[in-house]
């Protein structure tokens, strides 16, 4: 086990590059499956995910090689039908694993999945879209597997329409992949659009799949015998972006982030422009700095185009320096305020609370039979505050950022525990934070 030791209240300053999209390059091992050929996959994150996910794909019998950020995947032979429970439930993405299983050996038996535990989080949507598509599905609760296989409904021609209840971005990916070898046109509709699908997509098109959004939310996938190899470079980590965009404004710094102008962070920097909070657009990245008193902004997380519920964390960080009370609104999960008892522990001011919603089921993404009395969806922040040292545990990936971006304000050493969960998101987190200017650094329990 290991912690990080942050004494804060110091600006950050300079210029940074940030990781490949850790949302696309998992994904992408997942698509490399689907093909016999080897598929290299450029600006890879060397984050603990990743890694889990090369373990579980060795275990099926696939090569790999990282070398520096790019890593070599060739699956010539997938030896077993079913995803080893250990490494599975480290990470929820293992469970898209079904769809190259399903291509290749027409059986895949799934665990339930892990990976951050901000909620419920079922792959119900993504079941019920196998049905749909004519795979037998059935769940063990005995030993908690999905047993998915095809049949004559599966190879069946013809088209299938099928819409999701609900925008889903697992979902979406897993049945895109499960359909790019079904012998008809699959038209999917409701689906999540966010631009980490679309480069999914864009990989799978060079393999040679025959996938296109046709509209904002409908794809179409027209099935195709085979896949071939290809050389592909995963886009940047819109996540990492807003987290050191944040340290930089929060800390009254100044930061450059190369490239950051590549992705979309355009409802991000709609509310930082509200927040009265510093950004430059430059054809080779945005900088973004601190240039006065911040105004309280309320921000609701949703599907994309909207605010992502990743940022949601950082933001409450950011108005907690700014002047008034600000109002953060959970949508997507039903329990992703978890950071809040950790942040009271530094002095963080805020009040939980339930908006009166006259239809939570247009408003609220997650099922609302996972709700719970216990889960709060909204936040006041009230600001601006002075925080003070302390020590925090961390819960999960984006709360782990969250804290450390307090710690950072904190002008006495503050200590964090659970860092293994910032490694399954970030690269090397604290060192670049250092060549920030910060002063943190990880030691072993």
């Amino acid at each position: 086990m290991e912690k990080l030791i942050i004494n804060g209240g110091k600006r950050l300053m300079g210029a940074i590059s940030v990781s490949g999209a850790k949302n696309v390059a998992l994904k992408t091992l997942v698509a490399a499956c689907l093909t016999e050929e080897e598929v290299i996959i450029e600006n890879i994150p060397l984050i603990s995910d990743l890694m889990v996910m090369v373990n579980i794909i060795r275990s099926l019998g696939g090569t790999i090689k990282i070398s520096d950020h790019t890593a070599s995947i060739q699956v010539k032979d997938l030896g077993l039908k079913k995803i080893p429970l250990e490494e599975a439930a480290k990470i929820r993405t293992s469970a898209m694993l079904m769809a190259p299983l399903l291509a290749r050996l027409h059986k895949a038996v799934i665990p339930n999945p892990g990976g951050c535990r901000i909620g419920a989080r079922p792959i119900d949507r993504t079941i019920d879209g196998l049905k749909a598509l004519g795979f037998e599905t059935a769940y063990n609760s005995n030993d908690g597997y999905f047993y998915i296989k095809t049949n004559n409904k599966t190879v069946g021609n013809g088209t299938l329409r099928y819409r999701f209840e609900k925008s889903t971005h697992t979902g979406t990916e897993t049945l895109i992949m499960a359909a790019v070898f079904l012998r008809r046109k699959t038209i999917l509709e409701n689906t999540a659009e966010e631009p980490e699908i679309d480069e999914l997509i864009t990989l799978l098109n060079q393999m040679g799949a025959k996938i296109e959004r046709v509209r904002k939310r409908t794809i179409v996938i027209n099935g195709v015998e085979r896949l071939r190899g290809t050389r592909f470079r995963i886009g940047l980590d819109r996540n990492e972006i807003v987290t050191f965009a944040v340290a930089a404004i929060a800390t009254r710094g100044n930061v450059f982030i190369r490239n950051a102008n590549t992705v979309d962070l355009s409802s991000f920097l709609k509310k930082l422009k509200e927040a009265k909070a510093g950004y430059e657009v430059s054809k080779n990245g945005i900088r973004f700095y601190y240039k006065g008193p911040l105004k309280s902004t309320n921000i609701k997380t949703s599907i994309y185009p909207g605010f992502m519920t990743d940022w949601q964390g950082p933001w409450s960080i950011l108005m907690m320096q700014a002047d008034g009370v600000s109002i953060v609104h959970e949508t997507v999960y039903e329990n992703r305020l978890g950071y809040v008892k950790e942040l009271k522990k530094m002095g963080g001011d805020f009040s939980l609370f339930n908006p009166k919603i006259e239809k939570p089921s247009e408003i609220y993404n997650f099922n609302l039979r996972d709700d719970s009395v216990e889960y709060h969806h909204a936040l006041k922040v009230y600001g601006p505050t002075k925080l003070h040292n302390g020590v925090v545990e961390i819960s999960d990936l984006r709360a782990g950022a969250t804290l450390v971006l307090a710690a950072l304000l904190a002008p006495l050493p503050s200590t964090v525990f659970g860092v293994e969960h910032l490694d399954r998101g970030y690269e090397k987190f604290e060192e670049r934070l250092r060549s920030l200017g910060a002063r943190i650094k990880r030691v072993k329990n």
